[in-house]
């Protein structure tokens, strides 16, 4: 059935066909719910392409690098996904696109020790939706791409955690400090400060009888205070909570540079760290400049009409963090992501057919922000907060857990996602509470 859909194949009759590219949030959402409804039906033939095998909820990348969270138990297989829900899975990156041939082009699969797996290929689309996420800017800051380590997906996450643990062992070993600079003072770089300490604390339980290393996070952020997405009163109990913890807050403060050895600021001071990581900023993946003469914001993100129809081409769809809609701008967040994916299902199998699409209209139902076990803050849409206090913020960290769930349970179904709960559960009765291998 593969070889079908390569260009040169067999030249058979085909479906409508539906390329989705991407297998995040959105991406992923899109292909299950169209794969269910379109696909289990016969009347279209829904692909999705992702250059990874597995899908995970990007809000918990920062758990994964801090290696508090087990995500040998949190991925989703693409294929296993595909097999059940009536969709195909293509592994591969887009390197190009042709709107005149309405095709792609998948760049080589290579092996890591440099073998060719999967040549180049080409798909043809009858509609294409891109879903393809995206990256933190360093803003061409100097230094940055070669000295610092980013978690915009899971094979970072999981190379920052292999750093992370081989650099508190050495601290362990011969008794040092382990330095960690975070730039970005967001949701994930907060988050992530938080986990850090978190994991050195579940460590600590496993330190070949030694006392733990002293572990210094400084968590700078450019603007005057963190988490500028949320009121002013949670940005400064997350700075309260986060100095508690030893965590050292750092506004207004302009990254100049990078180098092996730690930041620089434009005033001159200089921040030591052995682990330096990039957490700031939002631009779309580099390759939406090589999909030809496309309109782009200024982050790269290809801009769309409230219809997420690209300005250029009525064929070809955006969602999620790689798109912007010009007229009503949508923060780039998952929450968003979900709802541009549960849109284009709905509507999309009548546009198949004719019917004109509708207009998408974002919801805002709030944000959440948990500091792993220390404390949690959310808001609802009319900006009133709720977390934090003696309670250590658990309703906010209950909310963030149900969140994830709810996620699960939307690609699960109801009884997988019930039954994936309840392995979590028990496998905390297994394994260490953070990545120790």
């Amino acid at each position: 059935m593969l070889c079908d859909r390569v260009i040169g194949g067999l030249g058979m009759a085909q479906k409508f066909r539906v390329v989705i590219v991407g297998g995040g949030v959105a991406g992923l959402a899109l292909a299950t719910r169209l794969g269910d409804s379109i696909g289990k039906s016969g009347r279209a033939e829904i692909t999705l392409v992702d250059k990874s095998f597995a899908h995970v909820w990007k809000p918990m990348l920062h758990c994964f690098a801090a290696g508090t969270a087990a995500n040998e138990n949190d991925r989703i297989s693409f294929l296993s996904q595909a097999s059940r829900h009536h969709f195909e899975f293509w592994p591969g990156e887009i390197s190009g696109m042709d709107r005149k041939a309405r095709t792609i082009t998948l760049a080589p699969v290579i092996e890591t020790t440099g073998e060719v797996i999967l040549e180049e290929r080409k798909l043809e689309y009858d509609a294409l939706v891109l879903s393809i996420g995206s990256r933190a800017n360093d803003f061409g800051t100097p230094g940055v791409a070669e000295h610092c380590l980013f978690i915009d997906n899971l094979v970072e996450a999981n190379g920052f955690n292999e750093r992370f643990r081989m650099e508190l062992l050495k601290a362990f070993g011969n008794n040092e400090e382990l330095d960690i600079a975070i730039v970005g003072g967001g949701a994930t770089g907060t988050q992530l400060a938080a986990e850090l300490h978190k994991a050195l604390d579940l460590a600590s339980l496993y330190s070949f009888g030694k006392k733990p290393p002293k572990l210094k996070i400084t968590l700078l952020e450019a603007g005057p205070r963190i988490l500028p997405a949320f009121p002013e009163s949670v940005s400064a109990a997350a700075t309260k909570q986060l100095e508690a913890i030893g965590v050292e807050v750092m506004t207004s403060a302009m990254v100049s540079g990078a180098d092996e050895k730690g930041f620089m600021l434009k005033d001159g001071t200089r921040i030591p760290a052995t682990l330096r990581v990039w957490a700031a900023g939002v631009k779309a993946p580099d390759v939406t400049r090589k999909f030809g003469e496309l309109k782009l914001s200024r982050s790269g993100q290809l801009e769309v009409r409230p219809t997420l129809q690209l300005v250029e081409d009525d064929n070809i769809f955006a969602m999620g963090d790689c798109a912007f809609i010009a007229e009503k701008p949508v923060a780039p967040t998952a929450q968003a992501a979900r709802q541009q994916a549960h849109h284009l299902a709905r509507y999309m199998p009548a546009w198949i057919n004719g019917r004109p699409l509708p207009a998408f209209a974002f919801h805002n139902k709030g944000a959440v922000v948990a500091l792993g076990d220390y404390n949690g803050w959310g808001t609802f849409p009319g900006g009133k907060v709720f977390g934090g206090g003696w309670l250590r913020g658990i309703t906010a960290r209950l909310v963030h857990i149900m969140l994830y769930r709810q996620h699960q349970f939307e690609l699960y179904g109801t009884f997988r996602g019930t039954v994936s709960c309840l392995v979590d559960w028990l496998d905390v009765f297994v394994r260490p509470s953070v990545r120790l291998d």
